[in-house]
């Protein structure tokens, strides 16, 4: 019998299929190559010149894990047109894969901008794996060992041909290995980064021979090595050019000028050079070795013989820029907590330590207009009533802004303040405020776009002045001074029917900010007030003239009392409180009882009632049934509304909800004004019915048409529209209720006195932070406009696409009430970017003595040149070092090494006698390079001497701290 063991023994299977951690990853890296598709021959065309700067490069982005040690892998690839399928046939079998052709390709050395491993290797794409986090590093050199064979597993496997790369040591060193694979051949990419230069390489001919030793290749005489040579001069020294700008002289802005800024304007430009240095480019880009000698007794290398040129400016991070100044500081405003009262003391509005809640004695103060004594109108006497009172509540005698300031400020707001004479006062705000027709251009209508002010109006001056107050006069304080000083010069104006100039007639232009509106609206108030105070002293008010000559002239046989006392009558009886109504007439109410709606007999009886109110004859129309003219009726005004008033009372409607009640008084509140007009128009027209009213209200809704009568005449028949005969119809209903009352008798639609003091209670209190939110608008509106202006001086088409965007990203924004403050800072902060390049053009510009040029083909050509500095990574010095560019370049450089007492250079090379010695002069005009930067290439069989002849190329960059070999060496791996 056998034994039972050795069975026992089969269910002991060892797996050996599971994968180890390595495995793993092997198998990670391959699958990310398979779904980004890079598997398999890589075709494409030769690259063209320079586009590595101006052909667009992505990248796209994926993590993988080594154990739970986590590595981003990233493909880098410019993006290229997708070449003919029939090309990638002709290739062969034997062609290179893309990369080590790019490794010999010329085109592209030392592109300006671009990753270091397109610059150190001349890859059009490539693939990195990298710790994920940014602090961990792979240092010992056996993981970076087991990375590296990963690699070349995972690219052995999927046949892709990218080059792969492994980011080794601490990120900022920029160590990278890497293998490229393709049929039977294969590139290593290797790398040396030291601090510390050993003497040899500081040349080329200690470069040639590392290259040389590295390749170490089997034939004996080496085939010929090509080199690309590329020297960079920095210059920091700008000395000769001081910085024309000088910050604004504060004190001078009594005078109307603060140092180079108007006032009422927007400062510009940088406080400081907003370029730091020039770095300048010697490229020899195709020498043949043994052309040249560069050995470290000797060098052929001359800057200015070199065949190209090409300049680069470094930009002084975020220069301080005047414009950019002001609007963080006015932004920084809206985030204060203080109310304009914890910042000045004691409540500066209050009236002598009476509580301004106390708004009875407002009102009753406010319903007796004093007459004002012609002293009064001086700036002086209207401004400095609220000093006082600070005074007093601090017991301090220094008020945030001092009074030269403030005046100046007041009477720049407020220019008809300065005519001491009432009457010239009054002509000059009736025509002040509509005296600015909106000018066509676009300019001047960003203000709709960017819901702030149109900039000849009050609103955006004051802007203007709270945002140079912010940062020049006291900061927060002085703008709740100026502020409260306004407030009060808004009471003042209301108070003494002044109308406030700078801002457009009629109602409140919803385009504008909320702070416009509400100015707006107290100027509505001012002028109704005006005109019934007017009326109360009997003379005629701005509508009599036409409601009486029409009385009296058309209808002589109406016009029983003389319109001129009615007149002043009327105006007494004008209701100024809620509660009171005046009820109609004693035989309205009669005719009330007979039932109206019984048309043809109340239209009999009304036809004894006088009409009043009338304002003109309505062109041919006749009353349909007395068969008399049609009279328009003087109406009342519509009242004028803002959008918080707007939305409030959509609110209130919204809310009264769908019940018969509610219904009801929605119908109500929606139809004051038509029921007003209504009434106007029974008192112009007795004996009118609805179809008249509708006829000249709303034509639309009366509809005739032409029909044939008993006796065969054609005539017009006219009935109302389907919508007025819908049951219990808001006008039917309206129409039912009025009474013929003239305007002149009826209840105010609009309370001027109730408005006017909510205004002015709304801003009484606002706080520096609500201010600064409400006139935001009109600053970043200033700010466009100023950047604008400078840059027409400029004309730099960057700049013009950049202010676009701006006044795009603007008005999205602004549009909504309150928009988020990162929204507002990324505004600013491309406003300040705008500031930034302009004042880099006219530091350019100036260093470049573009002005100064004479030649004016010259002088186009230095300005183009300034221009692209601003605008691309690298500009190409056109005639290199003998170019009028070059020519300048040559003397920056030659002025910032002089000794200041030194000949001027030209007797200099007089004197100096041969080619020799001059040369050696003026390598000494150049300070010593601060990069230099050597490629070398060939293409020689490795290992064997019948391998294949493979691309090798070598890259080395030597600055002041660093040096760095970035080799890639190509061998056969089929014949070896």
């Amino acid at each position: 019998a056998l034994s039972p063991q050795p069975e026992s023994e089969v269910f002991e299977i060892t797996d050996f299929t599971t994968a180890s951690e390595w495995e793993r990853f092997i198998s990670k890296i391959e699958e990310v190559l398979n779904d980004w598709k890079l598997i398999g021959i890589s075709s494409g065309k030769p690259l063209e010149k320079g586009i590595f700067t101006t052909g667009t490069w992505e990248e796209k982005s994926d993590e993988i894990s080594f154990a739970d040690f986590k590595f981003s892998v990233t493909h880098h690839y410019l993006v290229q047109e997708p070449s003919d399928k029939d090309g990638k046939e002709e290739l062969g079998e034997d062609a290179l894969p893309l990369p080590m052709q790019d490794l010999l390709c010329m085109n592209n050395d030392f592109p300006p901008r671009a990753h270091c491993l397109v610059r150190w290797y001349g890859l059009r794409e490539f693939v990195v794996i990298a710790p994920a986090a940014n602090n961990d590093a792979v240092v010992s050199e056996s993981k970076c060992n087991l990375l590296l064979s990963s690699v070349s597993i995972a690219l052995g496997n999927t046949g892709c041909q990218v080059p792969l790369f492994v980011q080794i040591h601490h990120k900022w060193r920029r160590m990278y290995v890497g293998e490229c694979q393709g049929p039977g051949v294969r590139t290593d990419f290797e790398m040396v980064h030291l601090r510390k230069v050993p003497s040899q390489y500081t040349h080329l001919s200690g470069l040639l021979d590392i290259f040389k030793t590295k390749i170490g290749c089997p034939l004996t005489p080496l085939p010929p090595v090509s080199m690309a040579i590329r020297l960079t001069f920095v210059l920091q020294d700008w000395q000769q050019y001081f910085w024309p700008q000088q910050p604004p002289d504060i004190d001078a802005l009594v005078g109307g000028e603060v140092g180079g800024l108007e006032f009422g304007k927007l400062p510009f430009g940088a406080c400081e050079d907003p370029i730091s240095e020039l770095h300048l480019a010697t490229t020899w880009p195709h020498l043949a070795e043994g052309i040249i000698v560069d050995n470290d007794v000797y060098s052929d290398l001359d800057p200015l013989q070199a065949p190209q040129w090409s300049v680069r400016v470094r930009k002084a991070d975020n220069p301080q820029c005047l414009l950019g100044d002001f609007l963080t500081e006015f932004f920084k405003l809206c985030r204060r907590k203080e109310s304009t009262d914890e910042i000045l003391g004691r409540s500066a509005f209050d009236e002598e330590g009476k509580e301004v809640a106390d708004i009875t004695h407002a009102l009753s103060k406010l319903t007796e207009p004093a007459p004002v004594p012609i002293p009064k109108l001086s700036v002086t006497n209207m401004v400095h009533s609220a000093k006082k009172k600070i005074r007093k509540h601090r017991g301090v005698d220094e008020s945030p802004l001092n009074n030269d300031v403030l005046n100046t400020i007041l009477l720049f707001l407020f220019p008809d303040a300065a005519d001491k004479l009432a009457d010239v006062f009054e002509s000059r705000a009736s025509t002040s405020a509509g005296n600015n027709p909106p000018p066509e251009n676009e300019d001047y209508n960003l203000f709709s776009q960017f819901k702030s002010a149109p900039s000849d109006s009050l609103t955006y001056k004051l802007a203007l002045c709270l945002c140079m107050i912010n940062f020049y006069h006291g900061g927060v304080k002085g703008v709740a001074h100026l502020w409260q000083e306004f407030v009060l010069e808004m009471r003042y104006r209301w108070e003494n029917n002044y109308l406030i100039p700078g801002l457009a007639n009629g109602s409140p232009d919803l385009r504008c900010c909320l702070l416009h509106q509400k100015l707006q609206m107290l100027n509505c108030c001012i002028e109704r007030k005006k005109a019934r105070d007017e009326g109360k002293r009997g003379s005629v008010s701005d509508r009599s003239p036409g409601g009486a000559s029409g009385d009296g002239a058309k209808g002589g046989d109406h016009s029983g009392d003389n319109p001129e006392k009615e007149f002043g009558k009327s105006w007494e009886s004008w209701s100024d409180s809620e509660e009171e109504f005046f009820e109609c007439l004693s035989d309205t109410e009669d005719l009330k009882g007979n039932g109206q709606e019984n048309g043809k007999k109340g239209a009999k009886e009304s036809v004894n009632l006088k009409p009043e109110g009338r304002l003109h004859p309505h062109g041919k129309l006749m009353l349909l049934h007395p068969g008399e003219p049609l009279y328009v009726p003087i109406t009342q005004e519509p009242a004028p509304m803002t959008e918080d008033l707007l939305e409030e009372q959509s609110e209130v409607l919204a809310k009264l909800g769908t019940s018969a009640e509610g219904a009801h008084l929605r119908a109500r509140m929606q139809s004051a004004c038509l029921l007003s007009d209504m009434e106007s128009f029974k008192a112009a027209n007795p004996g009118c019915c609805l179809e008249d009213f509708v006829r000249w209200y709303s034509p639309r809704d009366y509809i005739e048409e032409e029909v044939v009568d008993e006796k065969g005449n054609k005539v017009i028949r006219g009935e109302l529209s389907a919508r007025m005969k819908i049951p219990s119809n808001m006008w039917v209903e309206a129409w039912e209720t009025a009474k013929p009352v003239p305007a002149r008798r009826q209840k105010r639609l609009f309370d001027d006195t109730r408005e006017a003091e909510k205004v002015l209670h709304y801003l009484a209190v606002q706080k520096p932070a609500d201010l600064a939110r409400h006139l935001l608008p009109c600053i970043i509106h200033a700010a466009v406009l100023k950047v604008k202006e400078e840059e027409a001086l400029e004309d730099i088409s960057s700049v013009k696409k950049i202010i676009k965007q701006i006044v795009s990203h603007s008005s999205k924004v602004l549009r909504f009430p309150s928009p988020e403050d990162k929204k507002l800072e990324e505004i600013i902060a491309q406003i300040m970017s705008v500031e930034a390049i302009i004042a880099r053009a006219r530091s350019l510009k100036a260093k470049f003595g573009v002005e100064k040029c004479e030649n004016e083909e010259e002088k186009g050509d230095l300005q183009r040149f300034v221009n692209s500095l601003l605008e691309q990574p690298e500009v190409s010095v056109v005639g290199a070092g003998r170019g009028p560019a070059g020519s300048i370049i040559h003397k920056l450089f030659v002025n910032a090494q002089r000794v200041p007492s030194a000949p001027p250079l030209e007797e200099e090379l007089r004197r100096s006698g041969s080619q020799e010695e001059r040369r050696q002069g003026v390598q000494s005009e150049f300070p010593p390079p601060t990069g230099r930067e050597v490629i070398l290439r060939t293409s020689v069989p490795r290992p064997a001497p019948y391998s294949k002849a493979l691309p090798q190329r070598m890259y080395s960059v030597l600055t002041r701290e660093d040096f760095r070999l970035a080799g890639a060496f190509s061998a056969d791996t089929t014949f070896f």
